[in-house]
């Protein structure tokens, strides 16, 4: 899937959390067989290429586009596997893959986690009794900063952004970059549906702050393309942005959480 997975597990690593952890591994790989964009001889690229029909191609691709079709009528067509002209569901797939993983580990016993596919992360339970985790959101204006931390419990955290790889996400209505937002955190209680959210209301830009807030269960933060900051009124977790956005502190050098976006 083009990025890096990491595993972060507060229980005891018995034999069956470290069988556990070999399957979602191995699960992670299968899936990036079957979906990656930049494999030719992917089950997605071949069938976004004509040269396998649909029903062939199994049931996690059937799974997989019809959670597309599901987010594409939800986020009224902001969310689309085939915004560039090409069939490519990453959008959605990467948080359906970390989301399996944790349910993994969790169905093994390890009922404290944080899955992380590429800056978007699947929590259970807690690192520690009373004590939250804490994800740290990069700032796409400031190498090294963070914008915000998120603080949370059995939750998705997913962001859009152009901190790692510039203005990526395209408007479906235009097949252009979106370049409103620079970026988008969505947080969910699982992240599938949240990912896949997240995606959306990056490419819709000014209208995603009506849109977020109406979106049960989900909460966002936002950075503009003029550095102007904004959040829904129940989203997570404290701010530490600099002069000149909302919370009006400047921060330290972060010290770094357990994760990042």
């Amino acid at each position: 899937m083009g990025t890096v997975f990491s595993f972060d597990v507060r229980d005891p690593v018995t034999p069956a959390v470290r069988r556990a952890l070999a399957e979602s591994v191995a699960w992670l790989h299968h899936v990036d067989e079957v979906f990656s964009t930049y494999r030719p001889d992917s089950v997605i690229s071949r069938l976004g290429r004509g040269e396998m029909p649909r029903r062939r191609c199994g049931p996690e691709v059937a799974e997989v586009l019809r959670l597309c079709e599901e987010a594409e009528r939800a986020s009224g067509g902001w969310f689309s596997p085939t915004a560039g002209g090409r069939l490519d569901p990453s959008g959605l797939v990467k948080g359906w893959a970390v989301d399996r993983a944790s349910d993994l580990l969790y169905e093994a016993g390890a009922h404290r986690t944080c899955v992380n596919g590429g800056g978007d992360v699947r929590l259970r339970g807690e690192p520690a009794p009373g004590v939250p985790w804490r994800i740290g959101i990069a700032d796409p204006s400031r190498p090294g900063w963070l914008m915000a931390v998120v603080t949370g419990r059995d939750c998705a955290v997913a962001t859009s952004g152009t901190a790692e790889r510039g203005h990526h996400v395209l408007d479906p209505h235009t097949g252009e970059a979106a370049t409103d937002l620079l970026s988008l955190t969505l947080t969910g209680p699982g992240l599938t549906l949240t990912d896949a959210c997240a995606t959306a209301a990056f490419a819709m830009g000014d209208a995603a702050r009506a849109w977020t807030t109406s979106l049960p269960g989900h909460e966002a933060l936002a950075m503009t393309g003029t550095g102007h900051v904004w959040r829904t009124p129940g989203f997570p977790g404290g701010q530490v942005t600099g002069p000149g956005r909302e919370s009006g502190r400047t921060p330290g050098p972060a010290s770094p959480p357990r994760s990042y976006t």
